[in-house]
């Protein structure tokens, strides 16, 4: 069934976190079916969440372990080699972001990483005892603008290489991504060993 209207419709709209089996699975099966990058299980440490509302699900998100490097999000914040392997856990990588497509709301991809921002840093310390302060994500271009993201606050800071996290050879051809982060504080680069 078709969802349109406007954002204030929506009543109940949240975010549940998956917190057993058959959220798990149906997580799982509507990434694997609707997202274009189908189910691969998130790296690492994660937190997955499905997109509600008082009448049914109307999408998936999912965040995982932050990227090793980029170059990009790592000039950026100022990062040493050593400051970068010591802080790395406290980024967060938006690593799947579906909104089902037969939702048709505008501003709800906006509002959903809204969400998303405010509780992911107290679900995460509170599953993992680490503090999260800062949240990426890669949005391959020229597919997707990333105007959910820009929309959210959410800053652009380059693109990546193309490489992928596997090549190790430096042969990979694989889409360029833009790279994208949201501070979860004021004082992030503090907090990511980086001297103020």
């Amino acid at each position: 069934m078709p969802v349109t209207g406007k954002l204030r419709e929506l009543s109940g709209l949240r975010l549940e976190p998956v917190a057993d089996q058959r959220a798990s699975r149906l997580w799982n099966g509507l990434i694997d079916r609707y997202h274009y990058l189908g189910y691969k299980p998130l790296p690492g440490a994660q937190l997955r969440y499905l997109i509600q509302w008082d009448h049914g699900v109307l999408g998936a998100v999912g965040f995982g372990a932050a990227a090793w490097k980029v170059a990009a999000r790592d000039t950026w914040i100022g990062w040493t080699r050593q400051a970068r392997e010591a802080h790395l856990g406290r980024v967060l990588n938006n690593a799947r972001f579906l909104i089902l497509p037969w939702v048709q709301v505008k501003h709800l991809a906006s509002k959903v990483l809204a969400l998303a921002a405010r509780r992911v840093a107290q679900d995460f310390s509170a599953r993992y005892g680490e503090a999260v302060v800062l949240l990426e994500t890669f949005v391959e271009a020229p597919r997707f603008a990333g105007t959910c993201y820009r929309a959210a606050n959410w800053q652009a800071l380059g693109e990546t290489t193309g490489r992928g996290k596997l090549d190790r050879h430096h042969r990979a051809a694989l889409p360029r991504k833009t790279v994208y982060v949201y501070p979860l504080r004021v004082d992030f680069r503090t907090a990511l060993g980086v001297a103020a």
